[in-house]
This record gives structure tokens, sequence and C-alpha cells, in this order.
């Protein structure tokens, strides 16, 4: 389902998201970051991210599961991003910091435990992760998506199988873009 709305609509969402200011939401993330750390920005879209996070000297590796979100993010950002799902991450003890801003909200709630272990598990022990998700407790759809929505309950549901990772921050905020009124539910765990 949220395929085929990307292949449809990939310009559109790129052309809506990729100028986004997320300075302060990259902020709160880098500042828990060695310099140079490795990072990977998974369910890349646009490629807006992995760009500002290559500027700030990090090396940046990025995917979507879109392949025309892919080819517009290797264009955005020069850097060799993949097709692939989060199902299919594989790596272990990579990465500094993973990042999955409004990405990890398309995988169905009973999926998201398993597809949590993995990007855990690539992540380097004291790693930064961060995530956000739309503020509340339902799976729905819309124009075409579908959508899990994440509260304090729901979040402490998904942790409850990954004990190496502790909540470091977590916040509400107001969706930056000016045509949008939804709340976000912003997370960044650790590694220990």
């Amino acid at each position: 389902m949220n395929s085929s709305y990307y292949q449809i609509h990939a310009q559109t969402f790129f052309d809506g998201t990729v100028n986004v200011d997320m300075s302060s939401l990259h902020e709160t993330f880098t500042s828990r970051l060695p310099a140079h750390a490795k990072v990977l920005d998974a369910g890349c879209g646009s490629g807006r991210d992995a760009f500002a996070f290559t500027q700030m000297g990090y090396q940046v590796e990025a995917f979507d599961a879109s392949p025309e979100l892919v080819t517009l993010a290797r264009e955005h950002t020069c850097l060799p991003v993949e097709q692939m799902t989060f199902a299919e991450v594989d790596a272990k003890d990579v990465y500094d910091g993973i990042w999955c801003c409004a990405s990890l909200l398309h995988v169905p709630f009973v999926q998201l435990p398993g597809v949590m272990q993995k990007l855990a598990a690539a992540l380097k022990r004291k790693g930064v992760w961060y995530f956000s998700f739309k503020y509340g407790d339902s799976e729905r759809e819309k124009d075409g998506r579908s959508f899990t929505d994440i509260n304090e309950e729901r979040l402490a549901t998904l942790l409850q199988d990954l004990s190496d990772l502790e909540i470091a921050e977590q916040w509400i905020t107001q969706d930056v873009r000016p045509d949008r009124d939804e709340m976000w539910l912003n997370v960044i765990l650790i590694r220990r």
C-alpha cells in the first residue's frame, strides 16, 4: 500500500519535505554523537537528514524502501542511498547513531518489535538512536498510506524486550510543516 503511494507521489513528497527545517531535532541527536560518527538514516525519504548529517561531517549511510525516493535522495545527497526495507537490516554493532525520522511509523505495530531488534543490533554500544511517530495509539490508513501511531504506553510495550536500550529523552513536538497540526512523539534511545 505505501509503496504504490510513494511510487505515484514521490516528487510531491520530496518537494514537501526536503527543505523542512529539522535543525532542532538534528542538534538534539548529534549532541550525543562523537565527531565523525557513522550514522544510518533508516527510511531516509527525500534524503534531507542524510544530507544535513553529511554536511556536519558524519559518515552517513541511508536507505529507503521506495525506489522512486531512493533515486531522488541519491540525486539530493550524492550518497549511494540503498533501496531496502527495515526487515532487511542485518548489520551488527556498526553505527554510532541511527536516525528514523517519521519512517518507522509505516511499520505495522505487530512487526515493530522485530524491526526494532534489527535496528538495535546495528547500533554500537553507547550508540544513539532517534525515532519519531505521530502521537496516538492506533493504526490507520490515510491517503493510501498506513500509519502506526505511538504514545508513551505503546512505546513502553515496544521497548520491553529491548533490555539493552534505555530512553535518554522523549518529548512531544508540533509538526514543523506549516500546513500540518499533528503532534509527534520523539524518542532518543541509548544502547548500553
